[in-house]
Order: C-alpha cells, then structure tokens, then sequence
C-alpha cells in the first residue's frame, strides 16, 4: 500500500501524540504532531497536509468544551478542502456530531480502535481534492467516454436528487464508495459531508450503538448519551 504524504495531529497529551505518531508512521510519509492548535494555521502554511486530526478540547483553550468547533471553523475558513477528522473523549461525542455539521468528515473515540483509527484517517485523507486529478466536477470520480459508464453517469444524474435509498455492488476496490460521493454531490443534501460505515469493522456487540446511539446508563460504561451514525448523517447521506 502506498503511502499517504502528510497528516497532522493536534492533541494536548503527549502520550496520546507519540502514541498515534507510532501507529501512523507506517501509513503516512510524514506526522506532524502539536500539543496546541495555536501553531496550527503557521503549520498549515508551511504545506496543507493530506488530512488533519484535531482534539475537541485543550487544556488552554479559548472556549472550553469548544475549543475543536472553534479551530475547525477556523481551518475550514482557510482551506475548505482539507478533511478534519475529530479526536472526542466519550464525553463530547455530541460536540464532535455538531463538529460533522459543521465540515469534519468523521470522528474519532477515545480510548480507540487502532485499525479503526487508521482507517478512517486513510478514507478520509484519500479524500481529499487532488489538483492534478484527471476528473470532471465529480473531483475523484473519472467517468470516462465508454457506453457503460456514461450510462452509469445518466442513472447518477436520475437517481441523485431523489431520496431513493441506493444499492452499489462490485468487487473490492472497484470505487464503489467514490461512486457514493458522486450521488451525494448531485443530491440535495451536498452540502453537509457524507458520513461513510465500515460495516466490516464494527464489532457484533457495538452494532447497535455504532449506528442507532444510546442512552446514559444503556449498559456498563455508557457514562453519557451517544449519537449514532444514523442520526450523525441525518440531512445528508450514509454510505454503509
């Protein structure tokens, strides 16, 4: 697997940042990683990254219990392109739903999963606009001139602005999630980010909190309400 070129990762505990550094090192040519987002926008500078991991709260921070809504806004602002995935204790996980409302692609838990955590940095650093792609407005989607996909591309055009639930099949690597963005940047609920679900990597026993929610007090550590995915996507669109 080739190599993302550059993630940063903004988090005020250096546990957690040399932790992540380690596991990332394998899947990115370079880590960045900063104990206080008010570097941020000097490194952003030096070279927008692939993807940006920000923490939601710092233990200096402008706008406690804000602090991740308050500096996403601000990288949004300036580079609306780059993905931002959010780093949330158990906690703030309402936050961090507000936060994909307001232009991160995902979230992140913690304590996490690593091969969940690598996962949607990868998707979603893969994401990201590329200058040089060979594409039309559809950014990474290459329709091509051949009968089978411009009669893909006539269906795209049809079945977009419904709200139809959709079916894509294929093989493994075929695109079909690329194939996804290209309905929901066609559909009425474009403007907020499509939420995407590995249905592989969710275990059995978190299926149900994983996409529905829960409530404080569900079951043994739920120390707070959660949303699920279903809700995190509501007015926009979920890729399973």
């Amino acid at each position: 697997m080739s190599k993302r070129n550059k993630i940063v990762v903004v988090d005020d505990n250096r546990g957690v940042l040399a932790a992540v550094s380690l596991l990332l090192r394998p899947y990115f040519n370079q880590v960045i990683t900063l104990q206080s987002p008010v570097r941020l926008e000097e490194v952003l500078r030096d070279g927008v990254p692939d993807c940006l991991l920000l923490d939601m709260n710092f233990s200096a921070g402008i706008n406690t219990g804000n602090e991740g809504i308050y500096w996403l806004n601000r990288v949004k602002r300036l580079y609306p392109d780059l993905p931002v995935v959010l780093f949330t204790a158990y906690g703030d996980i309402d936050l961090a739903v507000r936060g994909m409302k307001e232009g991160a692609v995902d979230f992140i838990i913690k304590p996490w999963d690593n091969a969940r955590l690598v996962d949607t940095l990868l998707k979603a650093s893969g994401g990201r606009k590329s200058r040089n792609a060979a594409a039309d407005d559809d950014n990474s989607m290459y329709w091509g001139e051949s009968n089978a996909m411009l009669a893909l591309k006539s269906l795209v055009e049809r079945i977009a602005p419904t709200d139809a639930n959709v079916l894509i099949t294929g093989e493994n690597g075929t695109g079909k999630e690329v194939l996804a963005r290209a309905v929901h940047r066609r559909s009425a609920r474009h403007s907020r980010p499509m939420l995407s679900v590995d249905m592989g990597s969710v275990t059995e026993t978190l299926f149900e909190s994983e996409l529905f929610g829960h409530v404080k007090g569900a079951f043994t550590n739920a120390s707070a309400d959660r949303a699920g995915k279903f809700e995190a996507a509501d007015g926009s669109t979920l890729f399973m």
